[in-house]
């Protein structure tokens, strides 16, 4: 593996606040590359619904803050839903996807732990869902992640729901 360059990660501000609108059209246009250009999904699936309300984590190269990874995080009743975790091919020599679900992780526990939530399960846990591509199923795995039901077809690919419960103790 070689030298990991500089980085930064940005939670994308709520909506309504300064410079949203600017690092998601990042999130966006590292999405595009790609689900759209790279893997061949169709260009009106990748905008949609969740993305006004989401929380959207931006990894961008420094000095020059290209970016080069995003990760959108949906809080719905019973969990939050990780979503469109998306590297530039060229960039993920270096496990820049590993940092993205961290930053997902860190997120979701201190926004639990503020609204005062445990979503999902006793203890003291939150719930987390991936639906995964097949192929990288193995990849939330190293996160705590399990399958759950059957394999599914989301825009034409196959995929597994994949589900976490993070621990909220200190």
């Amino acid at each position: 593996m070689s030298d990991v360059p500089a980085y930064e990660v940005v939670v994308v501000p709520a909506a309504g606040q300064p410079g949203r609108e600017e690092l998601r059209q990042q999130c966006y246009d590292v999405r595009i590359d790609v689900f759209h250009h790279e893997q061949g999904f169709p260009l009106d699936t990748e905008i949609d619904e969740y993305d006004e309300e989401a929380t959207h984590i931006l990894l961008r190269l420094l000095p020059s803050r290209k970016p080069v990874g995003t990760i959108r995080c949906v809080k719905l009743k019973e969990y939050y839903k990780l979503t469109r975790l998306a590297v530039l091919k060229e960039c993920r020599q270096h496990r820049f996807g590993r940092v993205l679900v961290q930053s997902l992780h860190d997120y979701v526990r201190a926004h639990a732990k503020a609204s005062g939530a445990a979503l999902g399960s006793p203890g003291r846990t939150v719930k987390v869902v991936a639906h995964s591509q097949i192929p990288v199923k193995g990849f939330y795995v190293k996160f705590g992640y399990v399958p759950e039901g059957e394999e599914f077809d989301e825009d034409g690919a196959p995929h597994q729901k994949m589900v976490a419960r993070l621990s909220l103790s200190d």
